[in-house]
């Protein structure tokens, strides 16, 4: 006779996540979903702001946001195939993306997401792994060193400390 958790589809198959409960497939497809529109933020802020940004201090880091909005793009495609592959649609939607006048509040702008984003990576590697989607956690991780580019470049656009978005289970 099989047990219920054997009789489950892959879809709906929970897996432990050091600490954090539990996680199904349907739940990662929604968090992935969550993490496409932030992708898909960035590009339009990253297009927008290197574009704008004004202010001969400003003029290397506009270069700079162009590739980082090139390689937002890339990641929206990474993610949108790990969505498709584990079975749901990937969004259409942005984030609302924030604007100012200033060049210096876009780049906070920008940090702020950046920041974000890492740490929602973060927990989505621990969440794949949790699944035993290994490969996804891989491309998630790879995502994240130009994620963490990002970071350290605007946070020295910024004249910034990069900050510390590690997790209390990360410090543990």
């Amino acid at each position: 006779m099989a047990t219920p958790q054997a009789t489950r589809s892959p879809a709906t198959r929970p897996a432990s996540t050091d600490g954090t409960g539990e996680i199904t497939r349907e739940q990662l497809i929604q968090l992935l979903n969550e993490d496409l529109q932030r992708e898909y933020q960035a590009v339009i802020a990253y297009v927008v702001y290197s574009q704008v940004i004004k202010g001969a201090q400003y003029m290397h880091i506009a270069k700079e946001l162009e590739e980082h909005a090139k390689e937002e793009l890339e990641h929206a495609l990474v993610i949108s195939k790990q969505i498709d592959y584990l079975g749901g649609s990937p969004a259409v939607t942005p984030k609302p993306v924030r604007t100012s006048e200033k060049a210096e509040d876009m780049l906070r702008f920008d940090l702020e997401a950046e920041n974000e984003t890492i740490r929602n990576y973060r927990e989505r590697v621990r969440q794949c792994e949790a699944l035993g989607e290994y490969g996804m956690a891989e491309h998630i991780r790879e995502i994240l060193v130009d994620e963490q580019d990002h970071q350290i470049e605007l946070a020295t656009a910024l004249g910034v400390d990069v900050p510390d978005v590690t997790s209390p289970e990360e410090r543990a």
